[in-house]
C-alpha cells in the first residue's frame, strides 16, 4: 500500500491564516484533511478545493477525532503533521500529534499560553507581567481585595476568550462591578482576570523558533478603536525595527522560551511599550488571524503559514526576506446596526495606490454591528509603501472606497 503523506488540520477559517495554511500545505504536495465543526463549510463544500478531504465531527471529542486520526492511517495515510490555526483548537491539535506524529511543538507550553489566566500566572513573577488579580464567583470585587499596585482605570478578561470580544475597561469600581458580574453570568464556570490598563504604543509580533533560534517574523504596530471593546482597525508591518525595540523584544522572547523550555515553536505576542517598561498584553500558540499571512508577504516575500509547516514536517523553516516593503493593513467596521442591502467602491479600492489587496466580507442580508470582537471587522485594504506613512494613507484612502448601506430599523 502506498503511504499518503497527510497534514491533518483541526479546524479552518473560511479566510485568512487559518485557510492559507491548507492551502500551503496542498502546494508543498501533502494531502490535506479538514476536521470542522461547521456545517455550513460542508455545504459550500466547492469553495475548499485546497481540502482534499473535509469531515464533520465535534472537535471537542478528543476520543472522536483520534478514531477517525486512526481510520486514516489504516488507509494508508502517513500522518507527518497534526495542526491548528484556529484559536481555541491549538492545543487540541498538539495532543493529537504527540500520539501519532513527530511533534516539534511542546503541548505543555501551547497549554499556558493558550489561556489567560495560565499565561498571567506562569509568568507573575517577571517584569513584564502586568499587576493583575483573579476574581472567581466567591471572591469580593471590593477595589480593597485588588493588590496595593492595582489602580484604576483596570481591564476586565474572561481567559479563555479570543478576538477581544470579553476584553471591557473599566475606570471605576462601578463600572468594574458591573462588567465583572455580567461576564461572570456569561462564563459561570470561569475564573475573571482584572488587571492593570497599561498605556503606549502597542505592538504584535509574530516569532518562529527552531532548534532554541528565535526567528522574528514580523513586527507589527497596532492602532485600536475604542468603543465598546478595544480593536484593533490598523496594523503596520516595519521594514525596519528600530535597534531598541526590536532588542527589548528579542529579550522578552527568549524569557518566555527559557521559561516554557520551548525549542521549537510558533506564536504571537502583543506588548505594549509603557513608561514602566514593555509589558506583555497576551502570547498565543500560533499566527494571528485574518489578514497576517498576506500582510507579511506582502511585506516581506515569504509565507509565514508555509515556513510554520516546513518546520512541523521536519524541514527547515527560512524567513529569508525576498522584498521589504512598508505595510498598512485598513480594517473597515460600521457604526450602527443594520442588515447589508449592498456593498460599493471594492474595484475602486483595488485601483488605488499601493494596494495589494482587498477583502470584503459579508453577503447581502447580513446583519452587522459595530465592533464588539475583531470579528465584527467587515472588510480590510492592505496598501504597501516605502515609507509607513505612505502605505498608511494609501490604505486608508482606499478603504474609505468601500461603503456598506445598511437597512436599519427606525
Amino acid at each position: 500500500m502506498r503511504c499518503v503523506k497527510t497534514i491533518i488540520f483541526i479546524g479552518v477559517n473560511k479566510s485568512g491564516s487559518s485557510r492559507e495554511a491548507v492551502r500551503a500545505a496542498e502546494a508543498l504536495g501533502y494531502f490535506t484533511v479538514v476536521l470542522t465543526d461547521r456545517e455550513r463549510q460542508l455545504e459550500q463544500r466547492e469553495e475548499y478545493p485546497d481540502v482534499h478531504q473535509l469531515l464533520l465531527m465535534n472537535l471537542n471529542d478528543v476520543s472522536e477525532l483520534r478514531n477517525h486520526i486512526k481510520s486514516l492511517q489504516h488507509k494508508g495515510h502517513d500522518i507527518v503533521a497534526i495542526a491548528s490555526f484556529v484559536d481555541q483548537h491549538v492545543h487540541t491539535a498538539s495532543v493529537l500529534a504527540d500520539e501519532f506524529c513527530r511533534n516539534c511543538f511542546v503541548t505543555d507550553a501551547i497549554f499556558v499560553m493558550e489561556n489567560k489566566e495560565e499565561t498571567r500566572q506562569f509568568f507573575s513573577d517577571h517584569p513584564f507581567t502586568p499587576v493583575f488579580f483573579l476574581v472567581d464567583q466567591d471572591k469580593s470585587l471590593s477595589s480593597a481585595a485588588f493588590p496595593e499596585r492595582l489602580t484604576y482605570p483596570v481591564m476586565v478578561k474572561c481567559p479563555k476568550s479570543t478576538g477581544s470580544k470579553d476584553v471591557i475597561w473599566a475606570g471605576n469600581e462601578d463600572e468594574l462591578k458591573k462588567n465583572a458580574e455580567k461576564l461572570l453570568d456569561k462564563y459561570p464556570e470561569d475564573t475573571l482576570i482584572v488587571e492593570e490598563y497599561v498605556e503606549g504604543d502597542q505592538y504584535l509580533v509574530e516569532v518562529l523558533v527552531h532548534h532554541g533560534n528565535v526567528m522574528i517574523a514580523a513586527v507589527i504596530e497596532q492602532e485600536i478603536t475604542k468603543g465598546k471593546r478595544f480593536i484593533v482597525t490598523g496594523y503596520g508591518v516595519l521594514a525596519e525595527v528600530p535597534d531598541e525595540i526590536e532588542e527589548a523584544i528579542r529579550e522578552m522572547i527568549q524569557s518566555i522560551i527559557t521559561s516554557l523550555h520551548i525549542e521549537n515553536g510558533a506564536f504571537h505576542l502583543e506588548v505594549r511599550h509603557t513608561k514602566n517598561g514593555w509589558k506583555l498584553i497576551e502570547v498565543n500558540p500560533r499566527i494571528s488571524g485574518g489578514a497576517m499571512n498576506k500582510m507579511i508577504q506582502a511585506a516581506f516575500g515569504y509565507s509565514l503559514v508555509e515556513e510554520t509547516l516546513k518546520m512541523m514536517t521536519g524541514e527547515v523553516p527560512t524567513l529569508e526576506k525576498k522584498t521589504n516593503h512598508f505595510v498598512f493593513t485598513q480594517h473597515v467596521i460600521v457604526g450602527q446596526k443594520g442588515v447589508l442591502e449592498r456593498v460599493t467602491g471594492k474595484k475602486r479600492a483595488l485601483k488605488s495606490p499601493g494596494v495589494v489587496d482587498v477583502y470584503v466580507k459579508p453577503k447581502k442580508g447580513t446583519l452587522l454591528i459595530p465592533p464588539l470582537s475583531m470579528g465584527h471587522r467587515y472588510a480590510y485594504v492592505i496598501a504597501r509603501g516605502k515609507t509607513m506613512e505612505e502605505a498608511k494613507a494609501q490604505a486608508k484612502a482606499a478603504a474609505k472606497e468601500i461603503q456598506f448601506y445598511l437597512k436599519v430599523d427606525e
